[in-house]
């Protein structure tokens, strides 16, 4: 992955490839961004006046290369956009950093080095930006042929190592603001690579077995359930779902555990690894990125092996709910009835409705241990990317206030989201004539159905939430900021924020 290192060097006399500096859009035109204050006096000033000469404006996300100024070792500068300019004091958002520098970092795809001299105050932007050029930078070729893929007919792969001028290399806050953006990255990044991996690669005992070798490299504890164990121990809904698959469902727990923990988080993913709807067939047209159906189990294991790697002082038990859902001669049927792993029976009216089946049992299981709180993680229902679009996923809850806090984390961190409702009148339309419930209720305001109905297996007393990543999860347009086409990690950085806030003691 892209390196990074921090420095106090000149930016005239780095040896880069280029010299990234931010603009602003100012009412009068371009404005040069603190931080590039060097690279605007070997211009004599005159940067802002050139840059608006090539049409640049300082929009979020606008890009302009020009040749460096006479003496500079890097032969270009590269002006990335950083959108209007903050009131007096009060500094560029960490958000608008860390956008700038993926918008960058993917610019300069093939570059072995470039120092980034965008606005740093202090170790926190240092932090944004360090993640933004590493998230930017990311790409997955791993089934491209050598010689042959876009990356080797372009000779760009992703940029080499990323400098971060103006950054503090002794400082202990510096230094700690890179260590936690490179774990963050790597793993967010690993989470991406496993939604990108091929369904035919990538199934429920291939997961098992990432989440087994991370488990012995980061001194974290790995139990896998297998076809058998699962039903030794009544599993019914993961069971079911994938009953109709040649590769066996996995119950995957990862526990990190620290000496010094007062709370306990436990984290559930939704891990389907290929989806067809199973005897519900998706119609043609649906098929094509259900390989993307497991991104829920991917941030929860991508969340947990970080809060390892940053020696979080928290508890942190995630739970991978994995199984393909496929339609075959042993595939569950619709109006089949699954006896749950809580003894509750649920009765299959649609087959594609098969997330809320695994993620029941997993949330079962992870309650018995009495958690402070449990969050789960799904690819959940294309009902909240109709009510929410393509970036934003939404949260539900039976606190609010937990709720709340999830949005603030959210936020905080760069992502989108939005707190939905859980409606008690729709609890009514999951009523069934042969079993406890049904997996189906009405279709309108059907995310929140859903969520209504994994509220059902959440243990009594236990803080709960729930994320439906349908949108953002998979990136089906072009890439945008620090987000390529493709996984996206959707909701890893917002995990890692609610385990450093239960930390910190600073949430519930």
């Amino acid at each position: 992955m892209t390196a990074l290192t921090l420095s106090t060097a000149a930016a005239s006399g780095l040896r880069a490839d280029a010299i990234v500096v931010g603009v602003a859009k100012g009412p009068k035109g371009p404005v040069v961004a603190p931080g590039a204050e060097a690279v605007d006096k070997a211009y004599d000033g005159g940067l802002a006046g050139i840059l608006e000469t090539l049409g640049a404006s300082g929009s979020e996300g606008e890009l302009t290369k020009l040749p460096a100024p006479s003496g500079f070792k890097a032969p270009v500068v590269v002006a990335v956009g950083l959108g209007a300019v903050p009131e007096e004091d009060a500094g560029f958002d960490a958000e608008v950093l860390r956008r700038a520098a993926g918008v960058a970092a993917r610019a300069l795809a093939g570059a072995k080095k470039a120092a980034f001299a965008l606005p740093i105050q202090d170790a926190a932007d240092a932090g944004a930006v360090a993640e933004g050029a590493r998230l930017g930078a990311y790409g997955f070729d791993a089934y491209k042929e050598a010689g042959r893929g876009d990356a080797a007919r372009s000779g760009k792969g992703p940029l080499g190592e990323v400098t971060l001028l103006g950054g503090k290399p002794r400082d202990a806050a510096y230094k700690a603001a890179i260590a936690r953006a490179t774990a963050v990255t790597e793993e967010l990044n690993r989470a991406r690579d496993l939604v990108n991996t091929p369904p035919n690669d990538l199934n429920p005992e291939s997961f098992a077995a990432v989440a087994t070798a991370a488990g012995k490299e980061h001194g974290i504890k790995v139990t896998v359930l297998d076809e058998k164990a699962l039903a030794k121990g009544g599993y019914g809904g993961i069971l079911g779902v994938g009953a109709g698959a040649v590769a066996g469902p996995r119950l995957v727990k990862l526990s990190y555990t620290s000496a010094k923990a007062t709370k306990h988080l436990a984290f559930v993913g939704k891990g389907i690894t290929y989806d067809s709807g199973g005897i519900s067939l998706k119609p043609a047209g649906h098929n094509e990125t259900m390989k993307c159906d497991m991104a829920g189990a991917a941030a929860v294991f991508a969340a947990v092996v970080t809060a390892a790697r940053l020696g979080l002082e928290v508890n942190v038990t995630g739970w991978l709910a994995l199984a393909e859902n496929m339609p075959s001669g042993s595939a569950t049927r619709p109006g089949d009835v699954l006896r749950m792993y809580s003894g509750r029976t649920v009765e299959v009216l649609n087959t594609d409705a098969e997330g809320r089946l695994v993620l029941a049992d997993a949330l079962w299981k992870a309650s018995e241990e009495k958690p402070d709180a449990i969050v789960d993680v799904a690819t959940l229902t294309g009902a909240m990317v109709m009510a929410l679009g393509n970036r934003t996923f939404g949260v539900m809850a039976n606190d609010d206030a937990f709720r709340a806090s999830i949005v603030e984390a959210a936020e905080e961190v760069g992502e989108e989201s939005w707190p939905m409702p859980l409606p008690e009148h729709l609890r009514k339309g999951m009523d069934s004539p042969t079993a406890d419930m049904a997996n189906m209720g009405e279709r309108m305001g059907g995310g929140l159905v859903a969520g209504l109905f994994l509220r059902e297996f959440v243990g009594e007393g236990i803080t709960w939430a729930h994320l439906d990543i349908a949108g953002p999860a998979f990136n089906e347009a072009g890439p945008f900021g620090y987000t390529p086409k493709g996984g996206t990690g959707s909701a890893v950085r917002t995990l890692v924020r609610l385990a450093e806030l239960t930390a910190a003691g600073d949430l519930g």
